[in-house]
């Protein structure tokens, strides 16, 4: 049976891989990205492999592309079975140069821009009492993370909503997935010093597990183990006080070996 599937952020990384692989089951793919050649590829590559896709070039942070976004879906395919929520961004920053603007751009991308385009599908979904949402959120959303504290908080935040969403739309048959990924290389994870990232996958990989999570309707899944494992349970259940013992040596590591290079 071919779905309708929507993926946002997917001119690249984890979204571009899973809508390739999704496309080969035969799936009608809606793909969004601002960037639109890199989208286009994307495209080849679905109809390539036998989906069809259905390209929508825009920013998730603007509330009027979504509807209008939503709008060509609806036109052409009717509504969606699949929302698989993947736009992101990571900015690193430290709170000695702490700055709002950073807080305000990484909101407006990893939980606005979600909220968004819930804030369109969903109504569908409960009328047709019919449907999967998916959110990627983070490893990271569990514990506030040196140098990342826009990043942790607003996947922190993705998760909570995506939790609320999912008691709130059970009785109307909507499945609501929480992914939590750990490092996957993609042009986001590019920018990390190497030396910050344990245990990553390659971007085909983390797309095989989250698009098997997703088909089993999980409704919290994380990995890799050897990093959720600390990640999503040891430490957020450590005394703040080791907590923070902890996360100051491995920053002031961090910093000391900056200056050595």
């Amino acid at each position: 049976m071919a779905f309708r599937i929507l993926i946002t952020g997917a001119s690249s990384g984890i979204g571009r891989e899973m809508a390739v692989r999704l496309a080969k089951e035969k799936h009608k793919i809606a793909i969004t990205g601002r960037r639109e050649e890199a989208l286009r590829e994307t495209a080849d590559q679905i109809e390539k492999e036998g989906g069809k896709a259905l390209v929508l070039v825009g920013d998730t942070t603007d509330p009027q592309t979504v509807i209008r976004h939503y709008g060509e879906i609806q036109n052409q395919w009717g509504g969606l079975d699949w929302a698989i929520l993947n736009a992101g961004i990571s900015l690193r920053n430290p709170g000695t140069q702490f700055s709002a603007a950073a807080y305000k751009k990484t909101f407006e991308t990893n939980v606005l821009g979600a909220a968004y385009w819930l804030e369109a599908v969903i109504p569908d979904m409960v009328k047709a009492k019919n449907g999967t949402i998916a959110g990627i959120a983070s490893l990271a959303g569990f514990v506030g993370l040196p140098r990342s504290g826009a990043y942790s908080s607003s996947k922190s935040a993705l998760m909570v909503l995506l939790e609320s969403l999912r008691v709130d739309l059970a009785a109307s048959n909507v499945s609501v997935v929480t992914i939590c990924p750990g490092f996957i290389k993609s042009e986001m994870t590019d920018k990390n010093d190497p030396r910050d990232m344990v245990f990553v996958l390659d971007a085909e990989i983390g797309a095989k597990k989250i698009i098997d999570a997703i088909k089993k309707k999980k409704r919290l899944f994380y990995f890799p183990w050897p990093l959720a494992l600390p990640m999503a349970w040891v430490l957020p259940n450590l005394p703040r006080g080791v907590y923070d013992f902890i996360a100051r040596r491995i920053l002031k590591r961090r910093l000391k070996d900056g200056k050595k290079c």
